[in-house]
């Protein structure tokens, strides 16, 4: 019996700044995880991976990863993407600075 799908996000790294990217449903790269198209589709997420893999000009490290509904969008289920959707660690730069809530 096969698993059941758990919903996703397509997430990759910018190629020229390298932070942490999300694709939205209207095919736009954000830095912001709950912007992030949620799939919930199998079928679906395959194709939106494809198309994201193809933008190789504009990302890489392309790959799924799964979430959850939340109240603000999409919400990170493992606590490596919930690590790389808050940035570096080290010190407050790039998302960190534009949120001060991190």
């Amino acid at each position: 019996m096969s698993r059941r799908f758990t919903p996703k996000v397509v997430t990759a790294n910018a190629l020229v700044e390298g932070d942490v990217v999300y694709l939205t449903a209207d095919n736009r790269w954000t830095r912001l995880h709950g912007e992030a198209e949620l799939i919930e589709d199998e079928a679906h997420a395959a194709l939106r991976l494809l198309k994201a893999e193809a933008q190789r000009d504009r990302v890489v490290g392309v790959y799924l990863a799964d979430a959850r509904r939340g109240p603000n969008g999409p919400e990170p289920v493992h606590f490596r993407e919930a690590f790389r959707a808050k940035g570096p660690s080290n010190y407050r730069h790039g998302k960190q600075e534009l949120d001060r809530n991190v």
